[in-house]
């Protein structure tokens, strides 16, 4: 690409069953990222959706 650097920009979506004060997480629009929606410039987690909503459907993440 000739040497130029390109930024992707992506966009965030936050789930329409978040709870109203923010606390949640997003993903991207791309399918590959996951973040804390209180924290927005903070790090991010590289996920494979699939397996992800996978593991939340057999609730592995239930308390």
């Amino acid at each position: 690409m000739n040497g130029v650097n390109q930024v992707i920009r992506r966009r965030w979506r936050k789930s329409s069953y978040s709870n109203p004060n923010g606390d949640c997480v997003e993903l991207t629009s791309t399918l590959d990222q996951l973040r804390d929606s209180k924290d927005p410039d903070g790090p991010t987690l590289k996920v494979d959706v699939v397996a992800f909503i996978g593991a939340v459907q057999a609730g592995r993440f239930d308390r």
